[in-house]
């Protein structure tokens, strides 16, 4: 299925031509009806000749909702845009133009509507004047096709030339990241809440669950529909209504979007490009009220020139800091585009394309461009699942889990090597290191040796334990989270152990550092499941130990800073690893 949105200026006839083509009255509400003018989005769908199923999204024309239109054409595939002949181009036709160019939209038609009043000459005028008004934009090579509902003229003609313009227009790509931009939310007895939207960027299926954002809300996909066709999977640029399990119709609105868990960076704040329309009055400076139109969504924000300029002339391009206030979280990613409106005056000022969804830098020196390689060189490493949300581009690990900016991975090799030739005989503890330059260690570093958790120069490198040394380690580790007590002959193998980064000493009671660094990756594991801390039953159980040497333990790690006690709880400390 594609999607086309209706667009032009306030009673050009955008609602009767969808209703001639699909025999559905796009019109949902009394006040519509009685009216007959468009408030808010509709919806219908029909079979184009060659058996192609379009889906239409039908938006207000009136400026007063063009909030409500920004909300029906953030996903669409291409554009059905509708000029009174006799009206000719006013200013919503203007405005709605200006918005579908804003959001990367370059797939159009035109239907030149009520033309039976006209002779040939009539119409002929009505279309140099409409040539004109899209001279330079992504409608000015756009078929024109000439439509009188009323009077039974260019109806066919009309469904044609779409089927025409959706043949050559690119099915929308399935990346694996399924995202739905909600634009209604309502209940259906026995079911529950429906929400519905268009599907972007990867499939939908029932018993997904899925998240509903903002709010990282937990829910599941009941059933699937698509213009009233009942669907087990949903492919992406097909308009869907999701049942939902989990959520009440009330607790959703308009702007919130479905997605899969952990597969999406929540952004508050992002770099992005911006056009300013040459239309607009004045230059921008980042002061007064604005709106971010992004998805279904319209967000307040705080917008910042980013360069030395602070300043985009109209009709020009720069770049911009927007922060949503309220610290409304959203899924996005770079490429998304978005529609900038000043609030006080209800205008559309410019939009763009989003290039950063979690700056670094401050905005004085930032430089946003759409690289991947510039999101890791202004962090110097990133894990991959991580850079993956950020740019929902995938690249593979340069250590571990780790993307390493380009002499990053030198770097911290050589700080290995100068920290273990500072150290000598007695080497550095690798449970001490930083988990990225642990990894790095393990991956192999020229000039140095692992020898029973240490780190040496390879010059260095200690004798081997001595045999009572040895057997006390083994005794260690053969109960390692409820460890034998030793003979007081054995203190001096203890010690030995501890010189050599193998044992350490909680209190009364002796582990092995396998031990302790094995139960932190379980006590890490608990904390991943509930950040808000674990209880010292929950430990005793993950270990399979008592409060004996689990109380010890405890102690020890808070006073390394591997947890630290809030409480009754226990909550990651400064040098807790990070477990995903």
């Amino acid at each position: 299925m594609r999607v086309v949105a209706t667009a032009g200026h306030v009673d050009h006839g955008k609602s009767t031509l969808v209703r001639a083509l699909t025999g559905t009255d796009p019109d949902r509400w009394a006040e519509e009806k009685a009216r007959g003018l468009t408030i808010d989005l509709g919806f219908a769908s029909t079979t184009l000749p060659s058996g192609r199923e379009v889906g239409f999204v039908d938006v207000p024309g009136h400026g007063r909702f063009v909030k409500n239109m920004l909300a029906g054409v953030s996903a669409v595939d291409a554009c059905l845009f509708v000029v009174d002949a006799l009206e000719g181009w006013r200013a919503q036709s203007e405005e709605h133009l200006r918005i579908l160019e804003l959001l990367g939209i370059s797939r159009g038609l035109v239907a030149l509507t009520k033309v039976a009043a006209l002779d040939g000459d009539g119409r002929q005028l009505a279309a140099w004047d409409l040539a004109e008004h899209v001279r330079g934009s992504f409608l000015a090579s756009a078929e024109v096709v000439s439509v009188d509902v009323p009077a039974g003229i260019g109806v066919e003609a009309l469904r044609a030339a779409l089927d025409r313009l959706l043949a050559a227009t690119p099915a929308a790509v399935d990346r694996g990241r399924p995202r739905l931009w909600i634009d209604r939310s309502f209940p259906v007895r026995g079911s529950g809440t429906v929400v519905t939207g268009t599907l972007t960027g990867g499939c939908m299926a029932a018993d997904d669950e899925l998240v509903l954002e903002p709010g990282a809300r937990p829910v599941r996909v009941r059933g699937l529909q698509s213009h009233y066709r009942t669907l087990v999977r949903a492919e992406p640029g097909r308009r869907l209504a999701v049942n939902l399990v989990g959520v009440a119709h009330h607790e959703v609105e308009r702007g919130q979007v479905l997605v899969r868990p952990r597969q999406w960076h929540v952004s508050r704040c992002v770099d992005a490009s911006l056009r300013l329309l040459s239309s607009s009055p004045r230059a921008l400076t980042g002061r007064g009220a604005f709106a971010v139109h992004l998805g279904s969504g319209d967000f307040p924000a705080r917008v910042r020139v980013i360069g030395p300029s602070r300043a985009i002339e109209p009709g020009s391009e720069g770049a911009v800091r927007l922060w949503l206030r309220g610290g409304v979280p959203v899924p996005l990613l770079p490429g998304d585009r978005y529609v900038l409106r000043e609030m006080g005056m209800a205008r559309t000022v410019g939009g763009g394309e989003v290039l950063d969804v979690a700056p670094v830098l401050p905005a004085s020196r930032a430089s946003p461009t759409l690289s991947v390689q510039r999101v890791v060189d202004e962090r110097g490493w990133v894990d991959a699942a991580e850079l993956e949300r950020l740019t929902g581009e995938r690249r593979p690990p340069t250590v571990a889990r780790w993307v390493l900016a380009d002499g990053v991975h030198a770097s911290l090799r050589e700080d290995i090597r100068r920290a273990c030739k500072e150290a000598g005989s007695a080497g550095v503890a690798v449970a001490g290191l930083p988990e990225l330059k642990r990894a790095v260690l393990v991956a192999g570093v020229e000039g140095v040796s692992l020898v029973a958790g240490r780190a040496f120069e390879e010059s260095a490198v200690p004798v081997k334990l001595s045999d009572v040394a040895a057997g006390a380690l083994a005794t260690l580790e053969s109960r390692p989270w409820s460890p034998p007590d030793l003979p007081l002959s054995d203190r001096g193998a203890l010690r030995e152990l501890e010189r050599r980064g193998l044992a350490c000493q909680a209190g009364e009671v002796w582990f092995a550092v396998s031990a302790v660094d094995a139960a932190v990756a379980m006590l890490g594991g608990l904390l991943g499941a509930n950040p808000g801390g674990f209880t010292v039953s929950e430990a005793r159980e993950a270990l399979g130990s008592t409060r004996k040497y689990v109380l010890p333990l405890l102690g020890y790690l808070d006073a390394t800073g591997v947890t630290r006690r809030v409480g009754d709880l226990r909550v990651a400390g400064p040098r807790m690893p990070q477990h995903r």
